[in-house]
């Protein structure tokens, strides 16, 4: 399965995509994925996060399934990041941790959080998918 695309999902599918394809799926995870990924940094690691996230986030946009992925800091707490990712569809998210770039960012800022980042799944009210 490595590799293969999906007939109604353009993005490419490493061979994890079995469990997602083999399970119950509702209907929002078939439409676009809205993750926002809140993130404190120590403060003495602030810049070397901002360098390491802008590298992520612009290896992020040149994969097919990335509509938008945004790096926001907190302008009374510069230790504060969210990311805004968008993915065309649950494919696509899996397919971006799945990515050669993700696990490398994903280690080189493990040691620079004060806390464990987390992540919230959002659904779009307005506008709609179709609106993208």
């Amino acid at each position: 399965m490595a590799g293969q695309v999906n007939q109604a999902h353009e993005t490419p599918r490493p061979a994890i995509f079995f469990a997602l394809e083999h399970r119950s799926v509702s209907a929002y995870s078939l439409g676009m994925d809205y993750v926002h990924v809140h993130v404190r940094v120590k403060p003495e690691f602030v810049e070397a996060f901002k360098a390491a996230t802008l590298r992520n986030a612009r290896l992020s946009l040149q994969e097919s399934g990335v509509v938008r992925f945004d790096v926001m800091q907190q302008q009374d707490d510069p230790t504060r990041f969210i990311l805004v990712e968008v993915y065309r569809d649950a494919y696509a998210a899996a397919a971006h941790k799945a990515s050669a770039h993700y696990p490398v960012w994903r280690d080189a800022v493990a040691p620079m959080m004060a806390e464990p980042r987390t992540s919230m799944k959002f659904a779009p009210v307005f506008p709609d998918h179709d609106a993208w």
